[in-house]
Parts: C-alpha cells; structure tokens; sequence
C-alpha cells in the first residue's frame, strides 16, 4: 500500500498541475473518481494486468465517456507505464490536493447513531474555528463506538467515543 502511494504520488501532483492549468479540476476529479472505481473492479483488473491488452484499450476501458483529451493523454500515460492499477490513489492524492487548494478540510464524523443537525453544525462550526478552513463533512454511524464520535479530520484525529474513553481507562489501569 506504502509503495502505490509512493508510485502514485508523482502521478496525482501533475494531473492536479494539469487541472488547475486547464482551470478545470473539478472535470479531472469527476473523470479520476470514475476511472478510480472502474480500475479498481477486480475483473477489470485482471483485464488491465493481461500482456495483450493495448495501451488504447486500457484507456478506452477505464475513461469517462466524453473524457477531455488531456485527461485521455494522462491515462495514455498510465497505461504506457502500466500504473492504471494506481487510480485509486492517484484519485484520492488528487481530491488531497484540490481540497487543500481551496482550503477546505474534509472530516468524517462517525458516531454511535445518528446526529441531530444541530450537533453536526456545532461540530462543524469547532472544526472551522480549529483549522481556520472551510470544513465538508462527512457522517458514518458505528454502533461499536458505544456513544460519543470519532472525528477524522485528515492528520487530526479526535476520538470522544466512549469505546475509546473505556480502551484508554482500561489502559491507564493496567499500567
């Protein structure tokens, strides 16, 4: 996994160069998204790995219908170099970058059920304040967590669950 980001890194900094040159990114980021989903599809998979397949049919198999040439030219790349299988990071550093571009920050909030939109504006509004960014959020409910969330704010991570507040007491007494 460590070694496809590597590989994918390089990959997802041009294509966003090559977006924002364009003034198009949010056109790269749908046509990567789908790319992404459909490379990652275990047949499709297999296919991209076959030595017979063409760079052309690679191409063809994975873009958007109505993809601009640009992005057909970086997928051509891709499969000249054999790293469609990269996709899926390569979608994801890519979304990493625009979001950072626009200064937005992404968090998932997960809780045990689901939150009031008060709460969620509350949170959200803590989460601006924190990182000075705007703040796209994303909920996910885990009926292990017990009560409380868990905030995934890409490096920062709050855990106010009680799942993590008993895994931490159970920790502090065993030490």
């Amino acid at each position: 996994m460590s070694q496809n980001l590597t590989l994918a890194r390089p990959y997802a900094r041009a294509a966003f160069a090559l977006a924002r040159e364009a003034g198009r990114p949010g056109d790269w980021s749908q046509a990567l998204a789908f790319s992404a989903r459909v490379s990652a599809d275990p047949q499709v998979q297999s296919l991209l790995g076959h030595p017979q397949l063409t760079s052309g049919d690679a191409v063809a198999l994975v873009a958007i219908d109505g993809a601009d040439e640009s992005v057909q030219r970086f997928l051509a790349l891709l499969a000249d170099n054999r790293r469609l299988s990269l996709l899926p990071e390569i979608s994801g550093m890519f979304e990493q970058l625009r979001a950072e571009a626009d200064r937005v920050v992404k968090a998932k909030v997960t809780s045990a059920s689901d939150l009031p939109a008060a709460e969620l504006d509350a949170i959200k509004a803590a989460l601006i304040k924190r990182f000075g960014r705007q703040v796209e959020v994303e909920t996910a409910v885990d009926a292990s967590l017990i009560g409380g969330a868990v905030i995934d704010a890409g490096d920062v991570v709050i855990d106010g669950s009680l799942k993590g507040k008993l895994a931490r007491l159970q920790t502090a007494l065993a030490g």
